[in-house]
C-alpha cells in the first residue's frame, strides 16, 4: 500500500512539474525586450528538454566558431518512442527506405527553421515561445496537433551569425531603448551579423552546401524529408508582415497540392492577423524559383518550403515605423509564433492532403519526367570530381558510362541538338530516380520563367558552372555503367626527373597551395609540352628535382604533398618531344604568392567572405586581412599580392600613388566587381568605359534619347521598363584567349555568372583574357538594353604597369563559393599570372 502511495506522488509531483512549465518570459530575464544569448537560448532548450516528455534534442553539429547546432523534436511521447520507425516510414513510402512499420505510419513532419540570417535575431526568440506554446500542457489544440505531427524545431541555423549580432548589440545598449533612426542601434557595423563565419549568406546556400552548417544541416534533413519546412526571416523594419502564397516566379515544377497548401495557409495566418489588426501582405517579392532557398530547396523535394518575414532588420530593440507606431522585439517574436503555430496548426488539419500530394510527387516524378530530358551527360572531366560531391550531398544518384554509345542531345555549351558519342567514364544523371525533382531543376538547362521580376539569380546550369561539356538527352539511356572511375595506381621510382600535376581543378590549386608553404619551387607551362607519353597541357606544374636541390628524398616529399590530385605523373626526362624541354621558356618559374587582403567599412560583405573562405578554406592559403582604415599602418613592400573585393575603397591620393608604385615595381591586384573603380581613367591605367571617343558620344547620344522617350511613358510600368537594364544573375558565353595564363584550365569557353549591370568595352593595351563576343550565348533572364551592351565587352582583363598588374574582374568568380570553374579562373588570377 505504501509503494502504491509513493507511486502515487511521484505521479502527482511529475505532472505537477510538467503542468507548471515556465514561459520564456519566466525563465529568461528581459525577454522580448533584449537579445537572448545563445547560449541562454540553448539554457531554455535543455530546461524543456528536461520538465517535458513532449520534446527530445539532437545536436546535428557545430559551426566554424564550435557553437552547437541544434534541432528539437516535438510530439506525443509514443511518437518520439518511436522516431526511427516514423523516419523510416516516411522515407519507405517515397521508395527511399525498405522498413516500414504499421505502428508509425500517418505521421507528418513538419521543420521549422529560425534565424539563417543572424541580425533576423526575432526568429530565434520566437523559437523559444514556438516550443513553449507547443509544450504547454493547458495547450489543448496543440496537444491535437502533436498526436499525428512530428515538428522538428532548430532554433538557430546561424549561431555564429547570431551571436556576433547579438553581442554587439548588448554592447552598444544602454538601459533605455531608442525609437528613433539615430542611434547605433539601429547602425549595424561591418560585416554585421547576418553572414555565418566566413560572411556567407547560408539561406543561397541550401543546394551548393559550400558551408559546414549547410552540409551538417541537410545531412539531417535529407534523413527526413518533412511535408511542411517553414523558413523564418525578418525584413526592413518598415515592411508589413509576409506569408505565403509566395510570388511569382514559381518554378513549373511545382504541384497543385503545394500551391493549394499556400492558399489554404495564407488565408488561415490572415485570420490571425486580422483579428490582432497586423499588417501584412501576400503574393509580393519573395518568388520561389532560385533552387537554393531554404523555401525552394525543401519544395523540390516534395515538401510545402516557405517563406516567412517580419519587419525588423535594423530596428534594434525598438524602433518607430514611417507610420508612427513602434514595433518592438516584443510585437516581432509575438507575431513570428502566431504564423509559425498556424503553419503547425495547418498542416496537422491537412495531414492527409499532404502526405498524400508528398509521396505522389516522388512516386509520379520517377514514372514520368516532369521536364523535357531524362537523361544527363558530362563528359570525362577533373572537375566532375567536385561535381559528384555535391550530388552526393543532396543524395542525387549518379553513375559513369562503361560502355560506349552515339547519342544525341542538346549541347549546353552551344544551345544547340547535336550527335554526340558517350564514352568510359562520362557522367550520367537520370531523372529516374529517388531525387528526380531537385535533379531536374538542377540540371534542365531551359529553366521556364514566368515573371522576369526574380528575387535571385535566373540560371545556374551545372555543366556550365562546373566547366564541362554536357548534354540533355529526352530518353532514358540504356547504357552499362559502373559506380565509380578506377584510378590506376603508381609506382614511383627511385630516381624522377619531375612530378607533373594537371591544372584543371581546385584540387589542382590545393596543391600549389601546400607546395609553396613547403617551400617547394614550382614551374608551370605556356604551352602543350609532350615528354614520352604524357602530355602536359598549359597551366600544368612541374615540380622538378634540379628547382629543388635541398629537399630530403625528393620523390617520397613531394608524392606525398600532390597525392591528393589522382591524376598527376612523374617523367624521367626533362627532354621533350616537341621541342619544349623542361629547361626552356615554355616553363615558368611561379612566385609564391604573398598576399594582403583589405576589410571593412565599404566592402561588400559577402564577396570579401568568398574571397576569404577561397583561400582559408577552399586552398588553405595564408593571408593577412587587413582593415582599410588601417592600410597606412601596412608596409606594402611585404606582400606581392593584393586583392580588393567588391566594394566602395575610400583611399586618399597619397595612398593611391603608393599603391601605384608598389604595382610598378612588381605588385599584383586582383581587384573584384565595384574595386576596379579604383583604377577606372587614371592615368597609367588602360580601365576606360569606351573604347573610344566615338563610343562614348554615341553612348551618351543614345542615353540622351531614352530620356526623352521617358516623359511619354506612364508611372505603372516604370519596374517592368527598368528590369530591362538589369541583369539579377544569369550565366553569359565568354571567348577565351587560351594562350594566356588567367584562361589555362577553363576550356574551350567560360560561362560566367554575372550578376550586375556593369559593362565595359575590350581594352586597349591590357590583355583581355576573357569577354563577352558579339552574338554571345547566355541562359537566364538579361534585360533587352543589358543585353545589347553585353556585346563585346571584356569580363576579366590584365593590365601591366611596369614590373606589376591588375587584373580586372567584372564579376565575381567565387560568387557563392559554388562556381566551380570560377574557383578555378580565381587560382589562375592568384598563381599563374604574373
Amino acid at each position: 500500500m505504501k509503494k502504491i502511495y509513493a507511486a502515487v506522488l511521484l505521479f502527482t509531483a511529475s505532472f505537477s512539474v510538467f503542468a507548471q512549465l515556465k514561459a520564456p518570459s519566466e525563465f529568461l530575464p528581459n525577454y522580448g525586450k533584449q537579445i537572448s544569448y545563445y547560449h541562454q537560448v540553448e539554457e531554455y532548450f535543455k530546461y524543456l528538454t528536461e520538465q517535458s516528455q513532449f520534446i527530445k534534442k539532437q545536436q546535428y553539429g557545430q559551426t566554424n566558431e564550435q557553437r552547437n547546432l541544434n534541432v528539437y523534436f516535438i510530439s506525443e511521447p509514443e511518437n518520439l518512442n518511436n522516431l526511427e520507425k516514423i523516419r523510416n516510414n516516411n522515407l519507405a513510402s517515397i521508395g527511399l527506405s525498405n522498413q516500414k512499420f504499421a505502428e508509425a505510419d500517418g505521421k507528418i513532419i513538419v521543420w521549422l527553421s529560425f534565424n539563417v540570417h543572424g541580425n533576423e535575431f526575432a526568429g530565434t526568440e520566437s523559437a523559444m515561445t514556438v516550443a513553449y506554446e507547443l509544450l504547454n500542457p493547458s495547450n489543448e489544440n496543440s496537444k491535437k496537433w502533436l498526436q499525428n505531427t512530428i515538428v522538428v524545431l532548430d532554433p538557430c541555423i546561424n549561431p555564429d551569425g547570431y551571436s556576433r549580432y547579438g553581442n554587439w548589440l548588448r554592447e552598444i545598449s544602454g538601459k533605455k531603448t531608442h525609437p528613433g533612426l539615430y542611434d547605433r542601434e539601429h547602425m549595424e557595423v561591418w560585416p554585421g551579423g547576418r553572414y555565418n563565419h566566413y560572411l556567407f549568406d547560408l539561406n543561397r546556400d541550401w543546394a551548393w552546401q559550400t558551408q559546414a552548417e549547410s552540409v551538417q544541416r541537410l545531412k539531417l534533413y535529407n534523413q527526413w524529408m518533412p511535408q511542411v519546412h517553414t523558413d523564418v526571416h525578418e525584413m526592413s523594419y518598415n515592411s508589413p508582415y509576409f506569408f505565403p502564397p509566395a510570388a511569382e516566379p514559381l518554378h513549373e515544377f511545382i504541384e497543385k497540392y503545394q500551391r493549394d497548401f499556400y492558399t489554404v495557409l495564407g488565408k488561415n495566418i490572415a485570420a490571425k492577423f486580422d483579428q490582432n489588426n497586423w499588417m501584412y501582405n501576400t503574393r509580393e517579392r519573395f518568388d520561389l524559383f532560385y533552387p537554393s532557398y531554404g523555401d525552394t530547396y525543401p519544395t523540390y523535394n516534395g515538401a510545402v518550403g516557405l517563406t516567412v518575414e517580419q519587419g525588423g532588420i535594423g530596428a534594434g530593440r525598438e524602433v518607430t515605423m514611417e507610420n508612427g507606431a513602434n514595433v518592438t522585439i516584443k510585437d516581432r517574436l509575438t507575431h513570428h509564433a502566431t504564423t509559425v503555430l498556424t503553419v503547425v496548426e495547418s498542416a496537422a488539419a491537412q495531414r492527409d492532403v499532404l502526405l498524400k500530394g508528398f509521396r505522389d510527387f516522388h512516386l509520379n516524378a520517377r514514372k514520368k519526367a516532369k521536364g523535357v530530358y531524362q537523361t544527363y551527360v558530362l563528359k570525362n572531366n577533373a572537375k566532375l570530381e567536385q561535381l559528384t560531391e555535391m550530388l552526393r550531398k543532396n543524395n542525387i544518384e549518379y553513375a559513369f558510362a562503361d560502355a560506349a554509345a552515339n547519342e544525341s542531345g542538346f549541347h549546353y555549351q552551344t544551345k544547340k541538338n547535336v550527335s554526340f558519342k558517350i564514352e568510359p567514364n562520362d557522367l550520367i544523371i537520370k531523372a529516374d530516380q529517388p531525387r528526380s525533382v531537385l535533379a531536374q531543376v538542377l540540371f534542365e538547362p531551359n529553366q521556364k520563367l514566368n515573371d522576369s521580376l526574380s528575387y535571385d539569380i535566373t540560371a545556374w546550369a551545372l555543366p556550365l558552372a562546373y566547366g564541362t561539356e554536357g548534354y540533355a538527352v529526352k530518353n532514358n539511356l540504356q547504357i552499362k555503367t559502373k559506380n565509380s572511375v578506377e584510378i590506376a595506381t603508381k609506382n614511383i621510382p627511385a630516381n624522377v626527373y619531375a612530378f607533373y600535376v594537371p591544372w584543371n581543378n581546385r584540387i589542382s590549386a590545393q596543391v600549389l597551395s601546400r607546395l609553396h608553404q613547403a617551400g617547394i619551387k614550382v614551374r608551370s607551362a605556356m604551352k602543350k609540352a609532350v615528354f614520352g607519353t604524357t602530355e602536359i597541357e598549359p597551366g600544368g606544374l612541374i615540380i622538378s628535382k634540379a628547382d629543388n636541390p635541398k629537399t630530403v628524398d625528393f620523390e617520397k616529399t613531394v608524392s606525398e604533398i600532390i597525392k591528393i590530385k589522382s591524376d598527376y605523373n612523374f617523367i624521367t626526362t626533362g627532354f621533350s618531344v616537341n621541342s619544349k624541354d623542361i629547361g626552356g621558356e615554355n616553363f615558368v618559374l611561379l612566385k609564391a604568392p604573398k598576399i594582403l587582403m583589405l576589410s571593412g567599412k565599404g566592402i561588400a560583405s559577402t564577396e570579401f567572405g568568398a574571397n576569404w573562405f577561397y583561400l582559408d578554406e577552399t586552398i588553405a592559403y595564408p593571408v593577412s586581412i587587413v582593415e582599410t582604415s588601417n592600410l597606412n599602418r601596412v608596409k606594402l613592400y611585404q606582400y606581392n599580392t593584393l586583392i580588393l573585393s567588391d566594394g566602395n575603397y575610400d583611399l586618399s591620393e597619397d595612398q593611391k600613388k603608393q599603391l601605384d608604385e608598389w604595382i610598378k615595381n612588381g605588385g599584383k591586384v586582383i581587384a573584384m566587381s565595384n574595386a576596379i573603380s579604383l583604377f577606372q581613367d587614371r592615368e597609367g591605367y588602360a580601365l576606360s568605359l569606351f573604347a573610344s571617343k566615338e563610343d562614348k558620344e554615341k553612348s551618351e547620344k543614345e542615353e540622351k534619347e531614352l530620356e526623352l522617350k521617358k516623359r511619354f511613358l506612364d508611372y505603372e510600368g516604370t519596374e517592368r521598363r527598368t528590369i530591362s537594364g538589369s541583369i539579377p544573375g544569369a550565366i553569359i558565353e565568354n571567348k577565351l584567349d587560351k594562350t594566356y595564363p588567367l584562361a589555362f584550365g577553363l576550356g574551350n569557353t567560360y560561362f560566367s555568372l554575372k550578376t550586375n549591370e556593369r559593362s565595359f568595352s575590350l581594352l586597349k593595351n591590357a590583355v583581355n583574357a576573357v569577354y563577352i563576343p558579339k552574338g554571345y550565348l547566355s541562359y537566364g533572364f538579361v534585360g533587352n538594353d543589358i543585353k545589347k551592351k553585353l556585346n563585346e565587352t571584356v569580363s576579366f582583363a590584365v593590365d601591366k604597369k611596369g614590373d606589376g598588374s591588375v587584373i580586372y574582374m567584372m564579376d565575381n568568380p567565387l560568387f557563392r563559393g559554388f562556381w566551380e570553374n570560377g574557383i578555378l579562373l580565381f587560382s589562375n588570377a592568384l598563381f599563374l599570372v604574373n
